[in-house]
């Protein structure tokens, strides 16, 4: 069709209007930037650039090109040269290109690691978060007192709620709804009504299997609704059935797995790979992806899903099938040099990281270099944990033969660890590894114990940390879980920060209502079904997301809960719904990886190949989240590009072709209304209006009977990518 077709620009020009009136900001920014500082920046500085470059070089009388890096202040005012760093601007800092030793070289005697130089790439464009210390050596103490830190919310143990009184007693489905109502009404608010069949359906089925219900799935929702007279009542018994049905279906394992696996920054290779060197990547790294996938569907219990992915060769030996969750820690990020002290430091570093911030939402590695800032973890807490994944090892398992032995190819093995050289850790003092101080033995953190931790005994100590981790008198490990589903779901968590229960982090919106559903969630025995089903049944999920000025006015950010989020559908539910509007999705469970952006490829987007070295532009276009670290919750950004590849891409090209196929082949036996009804059916969940049919059939008729461009610019409309 013509660019400059009237009809034409107007639909095109809608739909790029649209996508950039909605902006995003990615949550807990600035939080990230302190913690990568504290983590990966800080250290280098102290250790590189501060005999040079500090107040103490400066008093010296040996600072050098007038620059100093031990302040925010003194960085950004930079040296001789002109300003060291532009926070937010890597590019025109100067700082960057002298470790890159492009024009200034700094150290001069030796370039710093690549993935270093990466790092300060990061922390720059994070906005260059700065706290403040001085450079002494070493870092003072915190002086803990113990007994007042355990009474932070987040480490008193959940315990189970009274009921509180509502007014409108009529509105609650589950004891859920209770502790949301009851805020609502303090507030003087009131929740809103229950959404449509049809937005119900499309958004319970988007959440719990992470695809579209089919036109007839709608159709017998609908029906089966209406056949109570009560209209309550029928609705109830329909939706309970559909609920149920849906979490038994191989599909709700595939759609928790993504979120898990972001929660383990699963990838299947590395960000450094020298030439053609193969030999740190995990080909066979879909094995723990499909064990995720298996371990849901069985809801097994949380508890032992933890404990099998920290320490199932450990807990059952013999069992080969469950010696994939150790993907877990095994898929983590490796490095060359691997024998050398500080690059074994970075890596375990990361398991710390991805351990307690994973399942307890607790950021122990900001102290790696000092005790931590805000919480009660010392710099001990740090090395106790650090020392059990230094008597761990990372096993390319053989598929075949000798399975005690590493296998010679990572394409003939799974990788996990196993137990290695037992060892406890120095504290390595500013995180520096030539610095040693104490020896700390391998324990649990202390301001989880009740009274002075006890070493860990039996091996590594993966077995004991993966008990006290899973036990139900950890007050962290069940809200951690809770909080994540909820927010997955409701599409705003009870604690905002859902990866950052410290002192940083935020405090619960609904305190109780959060505690209730831990303890009920342990006591069903850890049952994801089973909280997953609670949630959804309630009024509370069900509510229509229509949105009035008094609660805009009232409660802008609906922390209160008076209405429904709308959401936009991650990656893969977009490019899974797509895939099943036209037809196509290919529902095999399990396997081998594929390339998302392959037009050919129609397998769910869960099992695409998921790079560190390079993540594959599509996905990464859509917000997928960086693979080489924990990922607390997915980004949400709005750019011209994503419409471009909506309106472009060869993936979205190929599956106007086949959408534009139902319309010719209706054109030639019925009417091209019916084709465009079917159509709106299989991509909205709903028919379409006279006007947009109208509209549909202008189009067509304007661009000489092309059905291919309507059909793609259906596929690029907004509402593909919201549910309500």
């Amino acid at each position: 069709m013509p660019a400059d077709n009237p009809t034409t620009k107007v639909l095109l020009t809608a739909v790029v209007l649209l996508s950039l009136a909605r902006g995003s900001l990615a949550a807990g920014a600035d939080q990230q930037g302190i913690e990568f500082f504290e983590k990966h920046i800080r250290p280098v500085l102290v250790e590189k650039c501060y005999q040079c470059h500090s107040a103490t070089a400066q008093e010296a009388k040996k600072l050098k090109g007038g620059l100093r890096l031990d302040s925010m202040e003194a960085i950004r005012k930079g040296g001789d040269s002109g300003p060291a760093v532009v926070p937010g601007d890597a590019k025109a800092s100067l700082l960057l290109s002298a470790i890159r030793h492009e024009d200034l070289k700094m150290p001069p005697k030796a370039k710093l690691p690549e993935v270093v130089v990466d790092r300060f790439a990061r922390w720059i464009e994070l906005g260059a978060a700065w706290t403040d210390e001085t450079a002494g050596d070493p870092p003072a103490k915190t002086q803990i007192d113990w007994g007042e830190a355990r009474k932070f919310w987040a480490f008193q143990l959940p315990k189970p709620q009274v009921i509180p009184p509502v007014s409108q007693a009529d509105w609650p489905r589950t004891r859920t709804d209770y502790f949301v109502l009851n805020r609502l009404e303090n507030a003087g608010m009131r929740p809103s009504g229950q959404t449509d069949l049809r937005a119900l359906i499309r958004r319970v089925t988007f959440d719990l299997v992470g695809m579209p219900p089919t036109p007839e799935e709608i159709a017998q929702f609908e029906t089966e609704s209406m056949r109570v007279l009560d209209g309550r009542a029928g609705t109830e018994s329909a939706y309970r059935s559909l609920v149920d049905r849906l979490l038994t279906a191989p599909q709700f394992g595939e759609h928790f797995a993504r979120l898990w696996l972001d929660i383990a920054r699963y990838a299947e290779d590395q960000a450094h790979i020298v030439g053609n060197n193969q030999s740190l990547t995990y080909p066979n790294a879909y094995f723990f992806r499909d064990w995720v996938v298996r371990a849901v569907n069985d809801d097994m219990p949380y508890d032992e899903f933890i404990k099998l992915q920290l320490a199932a060769d450990i807990l059952h030996p013999e069992n080969d099938a469950d010696y994939a969750a150790l993907g877990f820690i095994g898929l983590g990020p490796k490095y060359y040099r691997r024998n050398s002290l500080d690059v074994q430091a970075d890596e375990w570093e990361d398991r710390v990281d991805t351990v307690t911030r994973g399942l307890l939402a607790l950021t122990v590695a900001c102290a790696r270099c000092h005790d931590h800032k805000y919480d009660p973890f010392e710099t001990e807490d740090y090395y106790a944990l650090a020392g059990i994944f230094a008597s761990t090892e990372m096993f390319n398992r053989p598929l075949s033969g000798d399975r005690n032995k590493q296998a010679k190819q990572p394409n003939s093995s799974i990788h996990i660890v196993r137990e290695g050289g037992v060892k406890d850790l120095n504290v390595f003092i500013r995180g520096n590894v030539e610095n040693k101080g104490p020896v700390v033995k391998r324990r649990y953190l202390r301001v989880l114990c009740n009274g002075e931790p006890q070493p860990f005994v039996r091996g590594s100590g993966r077995l004991d940390l993966a008990a006290a981790i899973a036990d139900a008198n950890n007050p962290l490990t069940a809200r951690v879980i809770v909080n994540r589903v909820w927010g997955r779901l409701l599409g705003r968590p009870l604690v905002e920060t859902t990866s950052n229960f410290g002192a940083l982090g935020a405090k619960p919106s609904h305190p109780k209502l959060l505690d209730d559903l831990a303890v009920r969630f342990v006591d069903s025995g850890w049952s994801l079904k089973w909280l997953h089903r609670e949630i959804v049944f309630s009024a509370a999920y069900r509510q229509s997301s229509q949105v009035s000025d008094v609660k805009v006015r009232n409660d802008p950010d609906n922390i209160l809960l008076s209405r429904a989020n709308r959401r936009r559908l991650t990656i893969e539910q977009w490019r899974d719904a797509v895939l099943t509007a036209t037809g196509e999705l290919d529902g095999t469970i399990g396997g081998p990886s594929f390339r998302a952006d392959d037009a050919d490829q129609r397998r769910r987007t869960l099992y695409s190949r998921i790079s560190r070295l390079e993540l594959n532009k599509m996905l990464a276009l859509f917000d997928f989240p960086e693979p080489n670290v924990h990922a607390a919750r997915r980004s949400e950004t709005t750019t011209p590009l994503q419409k471009l590849f909506l309106l472009n891409s060869r993936f979205m090209s190929r599956r106007s072709e086949v959408l534009a196929r139902r319309f010719e082949n209706a054109n030639g036996t019925g009417p091209r209304q019916a084709a465009i009804e079917e159509s709106y059916l299989h991509l909205y969940g709903r028919s379409p209006t006279d006007e947009e049919t109208e509209l549909c059939l202008a189009f067509v008729d304007d661009g000489g009977g092309d059905w291919r461009q309507l059909a793609q610019i259906l596929l690029a409309a907004n509402e593909m990518m919201f549910i309500d």
